[in-house]
């Protein structure tokens, strides 16, 4: 699901001639993505449900269940 968060991180370092200090807010929303489904497929994963990840759609509802 960090898809956007990929593509802005990877955008930012070829922007910037790849320093990384340059990129530091991309970097930290690509790991807060990633922290955040990473939590949801544990949980689900304990649930016993699946697939571990949400299809699409259920992705985008949780995402806007969030606001």
């Amino acid at each position: 699901p960090p898809l956007k968060e990929t593509d802005a991180t990877t955008k930012c370092m070829d922007d910037n001639n790849y320093k990384k200090d340059m990129c530091t807010d991309y970097f930290l929303k690509y790991k807060n993505c990633r922290t955040f489904w990473h939590g949801i497929m544990m949980q689900r994963k304990r649930n016993g449900v699946k697939p571990e990840m949400p299809p699409a759609e259920e992705r985008k509802k949780i995402l806007e269940s969030m606001g």
